[in-house]
């Protein structure tokens, strides 16, 4: 998965999700070149859900399902 700016350039290609204890732990590269790990924790993820609203939420569900930039 890419995670990209505005400009569509490339910020973080994620490789691996993985769980360690509470936390959620992704592995990737950011700017195609340096290993990163990013760690969420539960507190991160409760600020995350604070900001979802329920049109949001529908978004996230149907998100897969869309077509995307050609």
């Amino acid at each position: 998965m890419k995670i990209r700016a505005a400009d569509k350039s490339e910020l973080m290609e994620i490789s691996k999700i993985e769980v360690k204890g509470d936390d959620l732990v992704l592995k990737g590269k950011v700017y195609g070149a340096m290993p990163m790990t990013a760690i969420v924790t539960p507190e991160e993820a409760r600020k995350f859900g604070k900001m979802l609203t329920p049109k949001l939420m529908w978004f996230l569900l149907t998100m897969p399902f869309r077509k995307g930039a050609k």
